[in-house]
């Protein structure tokens, strides 16, 4: 029963914590716009608007949000893991850090989130190629409709193997190690750009942290969109698709020939609204959750709501 005092206690505790709330805050202000993402990347026409409203009349407007409890069920545990991980991989690559409190360099920030990219694939992408299997069952399922990711996921199994749930994994790896690394440089350069001294102080306002967690989800997705593109496709693919796709490069060939060079950058615009919005969300409740917990505790002083950028 003492459990959950203890956990929070600590500060590896109240970071886990902090992340998945995070997590769940990025989640929850995204979704709809992912779900119109993924549309285009797999459709062959289509505006993000035109979706949008085809969606909206066809299927109701809670269509947008289906496949969302597999990444909601998972998020908390997935999006703590990630911070955990970068938290340590960014000291542990810088080895001018003399206290707990000093931040890591830069280089150390793109380091570390190189390394929380690559092993955070292993758990995002069967939680992945389920979430995209949903959100695009209506359009490649039309005999049979599963009703949630457990549904899904025994019936990739049942069709495709253990390993089926795995499709995509090397391409997933490759998106998400370098994508980090840009998310997590920028995310600490623009908050010291933003608010001078911040990073040692802790004292950014609410203003920087959501311009600053926006701006490194922007350069996330675009130093790897063209790959997310391809793993969409390859995770969308089922032993009854119309294409076949036999790894990587045979994906990006098949794509550019079917829909031209420009099938590589579909649905960026939306991916860049949607990773400002996320990206925001998610930095702003992870350090404010950060420092309710540490104010708790005496150990922080009070957030600033009122500092501009």
């Amino acid at each position: 029963m003492d459990f959950w005092p203890e956990f929070l206690a600590s500060s590896w505790g109240k970071e886990f914590v902090a992340g998945g709330c995070g997590g769940v805050a990025g989640i929850m202000a995204g979704y709809p716009l992912d779900s119109i993402r993924v549309r285009q990347q797999s459709s062959p026409t289509g505006s993000a608007f035109t979706i949008l409203r085809n969606v909206a009349a066809k299927e109701g407007p809670l269509a947008l949000y289906r496949g969302m409890a597999a990444p909601l069920a998972s998020v908390t545990f997935q999006n703590a893991m990630v911070f955990q991980i970068y938290a340590i991989l960014s000291r542990s690559f810088d080895s001018s850090i003399c206290s707990a409190n000093e931040p890591p360099s830069y280089k150390g920030a793109a380091l570390g989130g190189i390394g929380a990219g690559a092993l955070q694939s292993l758990m995002l992408s069967p939680i992945e190629l389920i979430k995209i299997r949903l959100q695009l069952q209506t359009r490649i399922q039309q005999k049979h409709i599963e009703k949630g990711p457990l549904s899904v996921a025994r019936s990739i199994i049942r069709t495709e193997g253990w390993r089926g749930m795995y499709r995509g994994l090397t391409i997933t790896a490759l998106r998400d190690a370098p994508s980090h690394g840009f998310y997590f440089w920028t995310y600490e350069f623009m908050r010291e750009k933003l608010h001078p001294g911040c990073r040692k102080s802790g004292q950014e306002s609410f203003n920087t942290m959501l311009f600053a967690g926006g701006l490194a989800g922007v350069a996330s997705w675009v130093c790897c969109y063209p790959l997310d593109v391809v793993k969409t496709r390859i995770q969308a693919q089922t032993p009854n698709s119309t294409v076949k796709y036999n790894g990587i490069m045979d994906c990006i060939k098949k794509s550019v020939t079917n829909d031209g060079y420009g099938v590589l950058f579909r649905g960026l615009g939306t991916a860049v609204c949607r990773a400002f919005v996320v990206n925001g969300a998610i930095f702003t409740a992870y350090e404010t959750a950060l420092r309710v917990f540490f104010n708790n505790n005496g150990n922080m002083n009070t957030l600033q709501t009122d500092t501009p950028i």
